[in-house]
């Protein structure tokens, strides 16, 4: 005894407060795991579960038979095995009809038994019927066959099995979920077909690892045929670790250019996923789609179209994008936590599984057919018993008419037993006719076959596992499906940012000299004609779509971007560039580019050092931007300019003092960054006392004639005149005439 505990005058017993509470919990604890949450290996089911198939078993409500009313059943489970509440105890019962949340439902539902889209929008149980369903049989069909034991129910007037005797792993077929105290369950659904491989293949080879059981169970096979894009290597591990995760995805295909998704995760409402899209399209997050429509019925229960805006939308991107956004796709949790068959709670691999199990069939199957040869035993000794008497029927009469007690003379004069005596005394009399010991031999060698048989199978492991295994393979053959929800290797989903996910228009991104950016829509705007702050006026301007980054290069060469959709409207004068940029102290902005990222662009100093470079090269996410043009010393950054794609146009160069080059793009190397290469030959001393730079620099292509501008003055080169300025790179090039020695820019027409 604890010396915690004592005892009062009437005998009762006293403990601590601590005490008490702690062993109340333990209690509940205990009777949350065992009896209520989590599923027993051997059957795969939970005590309330367990009492409403046995209850409808025990009412007649087989397969075969008609549906009665719901609520027949659940009054006979509460007020014989399970006195709980009535609507838990038809919830649980509602479950277990429905298709899309078991794999192999076990009750036949006829009523409202809810939808996919609503799973808890059932009738009332006075208004459905029930029985049970074709699958119930493997849990049912050998329940009176000697293969369970029994325990009181709640009041001790009936009894109920303690377990079914499930022909084949139900815990893995229709998985189970629950909750209990400290520990929870989260076991997925399988297919029949391929589980009852496993078993076969174990029972054939009792070494096998669970790289050998995977190739029968590649996976979970969940009720809805959505795809399982969890990687093989992962179901290996959450296979051998006995926890992890499933991912399983919409399926989808194209029709007439448009996105069809006709199968939907488990457990997912398809009112849910349209909600889930249209807030997206409705918060303009989603510009690629036109329209979105709910096309299900009765013959196609799930059918969702998505129109595009056009066929240049990227579908499979669009897609990746809802399943990373939605319950397009939906990841479970997998915890195979179970109560094996010690009675405790553990959390096992698949091989742990599928061995306790074909331990407790065996044990099942092992018992069945004891439970057969007893019965066959018993009735050899009474037809052993009824043939001696019907060999001396005479005798049997005369001490029958004759004797006060029968019973004990039979017994002396012909060695009967007990129960065989009494079995010839309740036998009528037109079953001594004459041709009824033909009918009792006959008997008599048939079951003398069938115990011989049973005796056999009893005493050799060998003919035991054939025959479990004959009988697993015809269960599966006759309850069996094929796999529902496809093994799919996918990329992982992956949301789009903000720029892919803007409205892709046109717009215009204007830059002004005290670096101010506003962007207006289209492409038709005079950026001359907006208003600027005083002492601010126009610097240059790109047009480019508004799902594209707008490009800023600073007088220090590096660049700078920045999403164009994000800009300031142009109705107002716009925001600093400093407000989101962090340029060197003493910069300022001096170009503004756009275009598609593999658009090629010259960037040049005004010392006469150039390279191309494409726009993604620019692009840069940090505030502090990233170097890209590096400058001599006393020299400037130039306007890039756009490049052709073609390798026979002419770069074209003009100084301030009216020199000009012209050699083939081919020249200029493509760099990332770095100064690049000498276009014309100016000398660093003019260059750093600025009396000679680059005036004017530009791409000609091929049979484009060039416009030479100086001052009020215009100078049009041909293409026949360009031939004369031609040269090699780094060249100081050819005097332009008298009139054009000061360039202020070039223009291409």
């Amino acid at each position: 005894m604890n010396d915690l505990t004592s005892y009062n005058a009437e005998g009762l017993e006293r403990l601590p407060l601590h005490r008490f509470s702690e062993r109340a919990y333990l209690d509940y604890s205990m009777y949350v795991i065992l009896d209520r949450a989590l599923p027993h290996v051997e059957d795969g089911l939970k005590p309330v579960q367990r009492r409403i198939l046995y209850a409808m078993s025990d009412l007649g409500l087989s397969a075969g038979s008609k549906h009665k009313k719901s609520a027949r059943t659940v009054g006979d489970v509460l007020g014989k095995f399970h006195p709980h509440g009535d609507s838990a105890c038809y919830e649980a019962m509602v479950l277990m009809a429905q298709p899309f949340s078991y794999r192999y439902p076990l009750v036949d539902g006829q009523g409202n038994w809810g939808s996919a889209d609503d799973p808890k929008s059932f009738a009332a149980m006075r208004y459905t019927e029930a029985r049970l369903a074709r699958y119930a049989e493997l849990l049912l069909a050998e329940v009176a066959q000697g293969t369970v034991d029994w325990q009181p129910n709640f009041d001790g007037t009936l009894e109920e099995p303690k377990l079914l005797p499930a022909r084949l792993p139900n815990l893995l077929l229709n998985g189970a979920a629950g909750i209990a105290v400290g520990m929870a369950t989260d076991i997925p659904a399988h297919n029949l077909r391929e589980v009852a491989r496993a078993c076969v293949h174990l029972l054939r080879h009792p070494d096998a690892d669970i790289a050998e059981l995977m190739r029968h169970v590649p996976g979970p096979d969940l009720p809805t045929a959505g795809e399982i894009v969890t990687p093989a290597h992962e179901l290996r591990r959450m296979y051998e670790t006995g926890q992890g995760s499933i991912r399983q995805r919409a399926r989808w295909t194209l029709e007439q250019g448009e996105i069809v998704i006709t199968d939907l995760p488990y457990q997912v409402s398809g009112n849910r996923i349209m909600e889930q899209i249209a807030a997206q399209m409705q918060a303009k997050k989603l510009p690629m789609i036109e329209d979105l429509r709910d096309e299900s019925d009765h013959e196609c229960p799930t059918r969702f179209v998505i129109v595009p805006r056009s066929n240049r939308v990227d579908l499979p991107r669009l897609m990746s994008h809802l399943f990373a956004t939605t319950d397009l796709e939906r990841s479970y949790r997998v915890n195979l936590n179970v109560i094996a068959l010690d009675g405790r709670p553990r959390v096992m691999n698949l091989r742990e599984i599928l061995a306790e199990w074909l331990e407790f069939r065996t044990t099942t199957v092992r018992r069945r057919l004891q439970h057969r040869l007893d019965k066959v035993l018993e009735r050899l000794h009474l037809l052993e018993g009824l043939l001696i008497a019907f060999l001396n029927i005479d005798e049997v009469i005369r001490i029958i008419r004759t004797e006060d007690e029968p019973k004990p003379v039979l017994m002396a004069r012909f060695g009967l037993t007990d129960a065989q005596a009494e079995y010839v005394l309740n036998t009528r009399l037109r079953q001594l006719a004459r041709l009824e010991e033909i009918k009792i031999r006959a008997e008599q060698e048939e079951l003398e076959a069938e115990r011989d048989g049973l005796q056999a199978t009893l005493g050799d492991a060998g003919k035991l596992r054939d025959l479990m295994i004959e009988e697993i393979e015809r269960d599966a053959e006759t309850y069996g499906d094929d796999r529902r929800s496809p093994l799919v290797e996918r990329d992982g989903a992956q949301a789009m940012n903000d720029t892919e996910l803007s409205p892709s228009e046109p717009v215009t991104v204007v830059l002004s000299q005290k670096g101010w950016v506003r962007q207006a829509k289209g492409h038709d705007i005079d950026p001359l004609s907006l208003g600027y702050k005083a002492g601010d006026a126009y610097l240059d301007v790109a047009r480019l779509r508004s799902s594209q980054p707008a490009v800023f290069l600073d007088s220090t060469g590096r660049s700078y971007s920045l999403p164009a959709h994000t800009l300031p409207s142009a109705r107002g004068q716009g925001e600093p560039l400093t407000g989101r940029l962090e340029p060197p102290p003493g910069a300022s902005f001096v170009a503004v580019l756009g275009g598609e990222p593999d658009g090629r662009w010259l960037l040049a100093s005004d010392a006469g050092y150039g390279f191309v470079c494409t726009l993604a090269d620019l692009i840069a996410k940090p505030r502090a931007g990233k170097a890209v043009l590096t400058l001599p010393t006393g020299a400037r950054v130039l306007r890039p300019v756009p490049v052709p794609g073609s390798t026979a146009d002419l770069v074209v160069v003009a100084t301030s003092t009216g020199h000009l080059l012209a050699f083939p793009l081919a020249e200029l190397p493509e760099l990332v960054r770095g100064k690049g290469n000498k276009i014309i030959g100016i000398p660093a001393a003019k260059v750093q006392a600025r009396e000679e730079i680059v005036a004017g620099i530009a791409v000609v292509p091929a049979g484009a004639s060039l416009a030479v501008l100086s001052g009020k003055r215009t100078l049009n080169l041909k293409p026949d005149d360009l031939s004369h300025y031609v040269g090699e790179r780094g060249r100081r090039g050819h005097l332009l005439p008298r009139g054009f020695q000061r360039v202020d820019g070039l223009n291409v027409s």
